[in-house]
């Protein structure tokens, strides 16, 4: 089974490694999706989405939200947002039963990325 949450944040960022007008600052509502794989426990659950929903809050997005991302990562473009997620996320969401499986990072509805570790 994949389990799926969603949480959305605010956050300005500009990528200084980056030629185009994303170099200068500007900001996005981003969309984080976690997703954790696994099967359910002795409780019928992969995960309880409360616990979930804190952890991510705690270690994401009370950090990302409303921030300059340059000031957590030197380069943030979706694809090292991910990887950040992930890094952060991973040890603390592995369980006997299941394990984080995906992180999803959206700019945009239609600009996203994708990273499984």
């Amino acid at each position: 089974m994949i389990l799926i949450k969603e949480f959305e944040f605010d956050a300005a960022h500009n990528l200084i490694h980056y030629h185009g007008k994303c170099e200068r600052l500007h900001g996005h509502t981003y969309k984080l999706v976690v997703k954790l794989e696994g099967e359910p426990d002795h409780e019928g659950m992969v995960f309880d989405f409360v616990e979930l929903k804190k952890i991510v809050k705690e270690r994401i997005i009370d950090k990302f939200d409303h921030a300059y991302l340059n000031d957590i990562i030197e380069q943030p473009t979706a694809e090292n947002i991910a990887v950040y997620v992930w890094n952060a996320l991973y040890d603390v969401l592995k369980r006997d039963n299941c394990r984080l499986y995906e992180v999803e990072v959206w700019e945009t509805k239609t600009s996203g990325i994708v990273y499984r570790g």
